[in-house]
């Protein structure tokens, strides 16, 4: 047998390998091995043979799904896969602005001015205005200015919540627009046609008196 099997319980308890694996039969897959059923007897043989280990990677299937392959090199690389998968996984930040539901042109423009730059850099932009007290009596006027906001910002962002009273706030969110791909201008194409269309007469009467 094997000498080097793994003994660790916390790797062990991700997926069953070697004498763990109990069940009459196993559907074996891999590059190293002639794929089929097998009884778990004679998995568990031919992965000795090879001097590695039965991993059962689909314990559900029937009959499981088991690998033959170095069981640390598995693990190294189904860490690897998960690290690639994180690492393309977009991260959705949302930035905040906090508005009064009275709050005056300049803070509004100073708070348009940021949420401008906080979706050009991607984020999404959760707005919202406060009510405190009985200031709650100005939902109405909460809702125009959150409307106004998302207007203002309609080259900039979509919005994917209209505004919605929860407790003492009142929220819109807005997402991000992906940016349009700039059409090329064709102008050096033009101007390109151009030179070579004042050229071609000047090149013809040139050849027109070789041949005289």
């Amino acid at each position: 047998m094997r000498n080097n099997r793994i003994n660790n319980n916390k790797k062990e308890e991700l997926h069953r390998i070697n004498e763990k694996i109990r069940v009459p039969q196993v559907r074996l897959v891999g590059e190293n091995v002639e794929q089929g059923v097998y009884s778990t007897h004679d998995a568990l043989k031919l992965a000795d043979e090879k001097g590695l280990d039965l991993v059962e990677i689909s314990p559900n299937a029937d009959p499981p799904v088991c690998r033959i392959t170095d069981y640390q090199k598995f693990l190294y690389q189904q860490k690897k896969k998960l690290k690639e998968q994180k690492a393309k996984s977009v991260k959705v930040v949302v930035k905040e602005i906090r508005f009064g539901p009275q709050t005056d042109d300049h803070d509004f423009n100073f708070k348009l001015k940021h949420a401008k730059s906080f979706l050009e850099e991607g984020s999404k932009v959760k707005a919202y205005v406060f009510f405190k007290g009985r200031s709650i009596l100005f939902k109405e006027q909460g809702e125009v200015l959150l409307l106004r906001f998302a207007t203002e910002l309609e080259d900039f962002a979509k919005v994917d919540q209209l505004p919605q009273l929860e407790g003492k706030k009142m929220i819109i969110m807005l997402s991000p627009k992906k940016q349009p791909v700039k059409a090329v201008a064709p102008k050096a194409h033009e101007e390109k046609a151009s030179k070579a269309a004042k050229e071609e007469p000047q090149a013809q009467e040139e050849e027109n008196t070789q041949e005289a």
